[in-house]
């Protein structure tokens, strides 16, 4: 059986690294309260229970940002959600859905990935 590959996705500074590093069981990825810390999607091997997954962590871009730079991190995350069996799309529960959630979501809905919705930071 093949190891599952899940692309974690959504907009800049919503807690994907953080989702990332857990789901790895290590600090890979850098984590800070800034936004666009992570710029290149990220990949290791970690497990939930007893399921081993491939987990890639994915640049949050802004699709308003047309620099090189923003269309490369919007490039990578679409190849992640090609790579991937199952998305973790991860929204700010605090902020509700803004534009650039429904603007990550149409890119989700695009690639035809499985999707699991991650409420973070509802605490």
């Amino acid at each position: 059986m093949a190891v599952p590959t899940i692309a974690v996705v959504g907009r800049p500074n919503v807690g994907k690294s953080t989702l990332f590093n857990r789901l790895a069981g290590k600090v890979l990825a850098i984590v800070d309260d800034m936004p666009g810390v992570t710029r290149d999607r990220r990949e290791a091997h970690g497990r939930l229970g007893d399921i081993p997954l491939r987990i890639i962590d994915t640049a949050g871009f802004d699709d308003a940002d047309a620099t090189k730079l923003g269309t490369d991190m919007r490039a990578q995350t679409e190849q992640a959600l090609s790579d991937a069996d199952v998305c973790l799309f991860v929204m700010d529960a605090r902020e509700g859905v803004t534009g650039l959630d429904e603007a990550f979501a149409d890119v989700v809905r695009r690639s035809g990935v499985k999707v699991v919705l991650v409420a973070n930071k509802a605490e």
